[in-house]
């Protein structure tokens, strides 16, 4: 998956998601997606802004973990996914991420 495929992914979920009412970033090994949900329509973009919480992951660890190859709670306990910031946030995307 490419960093605008994962962008655009994102995009839709949060569409349809209840709304995190917060800043949310990703930063893997291809880039970075930014999440503003504080507007409405929730805005996606790919720049490096300050966030309430950020996940570092890879993308093939996201993909594993969207599909279910990968628990996201082992993830995190295994280093692959690291959370900075605010932890119910992080909870928040991981309903969003499915």
């Amino acid at each position: 998956m490419t960093l605008q495929e994962l962008t655009d992914n994102i995009r839709t979920r949060i569409a349809t998601a209840d709304s995190l009412d917060a800043t949310a970033k990703l930063v893997t090994d291809q880039g970075v997606v930014y999440i503003d949900s504080k507007q409405s329509p929730a805005v996606v973009s790919n720049d490096d802004l300050p966030a309430d919480t950020e996940l570092h992951v890879k993308v093939d660890d996201l993909e594993r973990m969207a599909t279910g190859d990968l628990n996201p709670m082992m993830a995190f306990m295994t280093g692959k996914l690291k959370v900075k910031g605010d932890m119910g946030i992080a909870m928040k995307m991981g309903q969003v991420m499915g």
